[in-house]
């Protein structure tokens, strides 16, 4: 498909996974919360007990179902690594307890959670694959944590690095058609909770909002303690944090990317950091990536190299990688049936 907005819209609809089934639990977080976190167990695939474990976290208004993370699922199945999807607060199908949401810079649930995972699965090598939002989080959480994280490996897709510059390029032409259509879930939720939202942010204001900057301004950025969009998005853009990671992280990305200008991806502080693996092709949208002889055949590069890279650092005899000054007691079910 040549084209950035063929490669984003049908790169989502082609993606039919079929033969996943779902466990779902609820974790209750330290805030007196829940996250809903699901093990996808994929037909036909059986995993070693100590396989490694790799934690999904989607991107905007998605889930740890939609059509990209089934896709991933199926890959890391096929080379033995088993797979977690975190649903962000309120994605998950059901509103969370307390008004708090997910953001691009929301990275304590991510961090509360794969503590809980390291310390429920000692004996695995952890890693984590971020799309889009999902990967800003990852990214940001990865230079927060430093060397201080149980994660091994890791891989970013599609993410928006500059969050103002993202904005900035979907405030205009075609692009506006996917703000409009993301929108719509974000509003749907505000309208839900409308009379307690009231009090803390400007609900009229979101609920006519055409852009993420409006809608940041009246509701995330009151929400969760920043001055205006403008505050949230300087601090809650990974591109500043990319220096500051100290494991094995592949970054996944098309230079046409309709929600990315080209000139967001920060390929000086990339290159700088060895750690870093950049894999950037000239097409491929946004969580595109689709190739393939023919539609009805499609190939999906993204989730195939992520599991590659992914695979070949964490499956054994890679070592099983403890934050620094951190112990853990294992909780582990010693059986295949710990992850299903």
């Amino acid at each position: 498909m040549r084209g950035a907005h063929a490669q984003t819209i049908l790169g989502r609809y082609l993606r039919v996974v079929r033969g996943i089934s779902f466990r779902r639990e609820r974790w209750n977080t330290p805030d007196g919360d829940f996250v809903d976190v699901d093990f996808p167990t994929v037909a036909g695939q059986t995993l070693d007990y100590r396989a490694p474990i790799v934690l999904l976290l989607h991107g905007l208004e998605g889930s740890a179902r939609t059509g990209y993370a089934k896709r991933f699922y199926l890959e890391c199945a096929r080379r033995g690594v088993a797979c977690i999807g975190l649903n962000f607060r309120s994605c998950s199908g059901e509103l969370n307890k307390t008004l708090q949401l997910y953001h691009s810079g929301e990275t304590e649930d991510a961090r509360w959670v794969i503590s809980e995972i390291h310390r429920k699965y000692p004996k695995h090598p952890l890693g984590a694959v971020g799309v889009s939002l999902g990967g800003n989080v990852l990214l940001k959480y990865l230079g927060e944590q430093g060397e201080n994280t149980p994660l091994s490996a890791a891989v970013a897709i599609s993410v928006p690095y500059d969050l103002a510059a993202c904005d900035e390029a979907l405030s205009s032409g075609f692009a506006k058609v996917y703000v409009r259509h993301l929108l719509m879930g974000l509003k749907a939720k505000v309208r839900a909770r409308s009379d307690e939202l009231a009090g803390h942010c400007d609900v009229e204001s979101a609920l006519r909002s055409t852009t993420f900057r409006e809608f940041d301004d009246a509701i995330t950025a009151p929400l969760h303690g920043f001055q205006s969009a403008k505050d949230y998005y300087t601090k809650s853009s990974s591109n500043q944090f990319l220096s500051k990671i100290t494991i094995p992280t592949q970054l996944i990305h098309a230079l046409d990317d309709p929600f990315i200008p080209r000139a967001a991806f920060p390929a000086e502080t990339v290159n700088a950091n060895p750690v870093l693996d950049a894999r950037v092709s000239e097409r491929g949208g946004h969580v595109g990536f689709v190739g393939g002889l023919a539609p009805w055949y499609p190939v999906f590069a993204a989730e195939k190299y992520a599991a590659d890279y992914l695979a070949h650092l964490l499956v054994r005899p890679f070592p099983v990688r403890h934050p620094t000054n951190s112990s853990v007691e294992s909780t582990e079910d010693e059986s295949v049936d710990a992850l299903e």
